[in-house]
This record gives C-alpha cells, sequence and structure tokens, in this order.
C-alpha cells in the first residue's frame, strides 16, 4: 500500500497529534546552514512538523496565582520531554520507515543556545545543529508566527508545542498561510508581557521570506524574557522571596543574552542537590519538588515556567477566543475572569 500524505496526516490524529503539517526542503533554501534540516540529513525531501495542543487549564492555576505545576509538568517542559509528543511522533516516523523511507524524528531544541564548535569532517557542518521549529511550522502552512515570536495556528491560537520529522521521503507540501492570518497586532501580548515585549525598540523587527510570503515579528529581547519566563521576576515569581527575602531585581533594566539569562533563572530554581550542595532558593514551587537522577546525585527540581507566558500566550488567547479568532472555544467564557496579579518588584522582608 503506497503511503501518502493523506495517510500520514490521518495516522498522525489516530495517534493524538493535533497538527500535522508538511513542507518540501526547498522551503528552507534561505536558512542558515546550522537551522537547515539537510544539515541534519542532506538527502532529505521533506520536514513533516507535529502539534500537541497545549491545555488551556493548565494555566489556570498560574493565572489565579494559587498553583504552578500544572503548567510545567503537562503544559511546558512535561508535554515537550515525555511520551505526550514524542510516541505518537516515534510511531509516525516508524510508520514512514516501515514504507522504506528513513525519518528522522527531530527535537525542538534553541538554535540560539549551542555552543560554536568546528566541523568534525573538513569541509562539513559544526555540531549541534538546530532548527527554528516555529519557522518550520510555518514552512509547513500549520501557522504563522504573531508579534510576540509565539507561533500561532487557526486552532490553538498560541496553545501548542511543535516536533518535527525529516525524511527523504518526497510529499506534496501543504499551502502556507497568509501573513498576518491570525495575527492582527492588537498588542494583547505587549499589554501583558512584565519583562521582554514593551521593551522592543521602535522598529526592531525579524523578517523572513518563504515562497512569495513575507513574515514578520518582533525581534524580542530573549534575555528579559527568559529571565521573567524562568523564575527570576519578582512580579511574577511569588516564591523567590522566601529564600531570599528582600530580593529586588527589575528585569526591564537587565541586558543579558537568553543563554546567560537561563543559566542564571536555572541557578534560582534548581533545588537541592543532595550530595553537593544547596542553590539560594530551594525550591521555587514550594511543596512540589520532583526528584530526579542526576549525575552522582539526586536533584529535587521545580518549575521551568514560573511566569507563565503572562502576555504572548495568556493574554493572546484570551483575546483571540474573545474576538472568535480560533477554531476551539470554551463555554465558560473568557480566560482572563478576575483582576491580574502582579506583586511589586521588592517585597517587604517583614
Amino acid at each position: 500500500m503506497k503511503l501518502t500524505k493523506e495517510k500520514i496526516k490521518e495516522f498522525g490524529a489516530r495517534k493524538g497529534l493535533d497538527l500535522v503539517g508538511v513542507a518540501n526542503i526547498e522551503r528552507f533554501k534561505d536558512a542558515p546552514i546550522n537551522m537547515h534540516p539537510a544539515s541534519i540529513f542532506p538527502e532529505a525531501k521533506s520536514v513533516i512538523v507535529v502539534g500537541k495542543r497545549i491545555l488551556r487549564g493548565g494555566w489556570r492555576g498560574i493565572e489565579e496565582g494559587t498553583y504552578w505545576p500544572s503548567y510545567t509538568y503537562f503544559d511546558y517542559h512535561g508535554l515537550l520531554n515525555s511520551f505526550f509528543i514524542s510516541k505518537p511522533l516515534y510511531e509516525l516516523a516508524c510508520l514512514i520507515e516501515d514504507h522504506g523511507w528513513e525519518a528522522v524524528p527531530y527535537y525542538s531544541g534553541v538554535p540560539e543556545a549551542q555552543p560554536v564548535m568546528e566541523p568534525l569532517r573538513e569541509g562539513g557542518i559544526s555540531p549541534n545543529v538546530n532548527l527554528s521549529i516555529r519557522i518550520a511550522g510555518v514552512a509547513a502552512g500549520i501557522g504563522e508566527i504573531g508579534w510576540s515570536k509565539v507561533f500561532l495556528t487557526k486552532k490553538f491560537g498560541p496553545r501548542q508545542r511543535l516536533h518535527a520529522i525529516i525524511t527523504d521521503m518526497p510529499i506534496e507540501p501543504d499551502p502556507l498561510m497568509e501573513p498576518n492570518t491570525i495575527c492582527k497586532r492588537c498588542m494583547e501580548c505587549v499589554k501583558g508581557c512584565v519583562g521582554a515585549i514593551p521593551h522592543i525598540k521602535e522598529g526592531k523587527k525579524i523578517k523572513i521570506k518563504i515562497e512569495d510570503k513575507t513574515y514578520e515579528w518582533a525581534d524580542v529581547d530573549m534575555g528579559k524574557c527568559t529571565l521573567s519566563y524562568h523564575g527570576g521576576d519578582p512580579r511574577v515569581s511569588p516564591f523567590i522571596h522566601k529564600d531570599l527575602p528582600g530580593w529586588e531585581f527589575d528585569v526591564t533594566k537587565q541586558e543579558m543574552s537568553e543563554e546567560a539569562a537561563y543559566k542564571f533563572a536555572w541557578t534560582l530554581s534548581t533545588g537541592k542537590w543532595r550530595k553537593t550542595e544547596e542553590f539560594p532558593s530551594g525550591y521555587i514551587i514550594e511543596g512540589h519538588a520532583m526528584i530526579q537522577k542526576w549525575g552522582c546525585g539526586e536533584r529535587e527540581g521545580s518549575s521551568y515556567g514560573v511566569g507563565g507566558s503572562r502576555g504572548c500566550m495568556r493574554s493572546c488567547f484570551n483575546y483571540l477566543e474573545k474576538k472568535g479568532m480560533v477554531e476551539q472555544t470554551f463555554k465558560g467564557g473568557e480566560f482572563i475572569k478576575r483582576d491580574r496579579w502582579l506583586l511589586p518588584a521588592k517585597v517587604d522582608p517583614k
């Protein structure tokens, strides 16, 4: 039986994938070499991008200021790293290989954070190639990138995580989405964000062209974004004050790379290393430690997304749903139902 794009999509849907789109390799012709699918698989003909929804309810506790683990373990880190996406992705790759085509399962990385290394083969490409998974999603016709740099689809707005398969199977690509189909520059993301998006310099944009379509979005300060998202901002990270009383840190005044910001925030959220040392903050999420084996010791882990995407996701999908611009609707009405909480930058230790 011949494997077709329709059968691939049907199989993905049966296995629980909410989104499946296809790009041909030609759509990546302008991608940097360290972000090009052919740098991973030179014989690649197609890139299949798949997605799984982020549960709206996973943010409920953060929005109310009462409960954080749902977002971390089901919608962010857990959704990316557990079987939610990886199992159906693996099974879809098996289906392709059962029909004689090679399938490279791709885990979403961060191209900007990869160290510079020398090529392992003379004249070759250096290691740690990573696609821009959001641009791959655009190339596969699944959606577009909004002003806040977050990937948007007609079905869920900003509520999805993406992975991909790179294959030598030639597959007819899906139509590209027209630019600004979903994102109308309403700037609700700017109003809701506390760290990065409001501080974009005037006219600072990122622009790409795929075939005859041009897509652009704000050149977000990813250092400020990472500091807020991963728990360094005391306005959206209430747990930090328990172990660091009087913590005062204005994220909007920091000039830090994404990598440096991540390392800084990670130090604050790592928790105890039982057989080595203790980092300052103990648990960022009190009473919800997760024991993980790590090297020669055990780590008591905590949240990976304390900030909970206040503007770029929560404000965004609240607006898109309210305006009827996404397909999935909810009987309970708007997501943001009450005045939003925001702590002062400095909390009195008394």
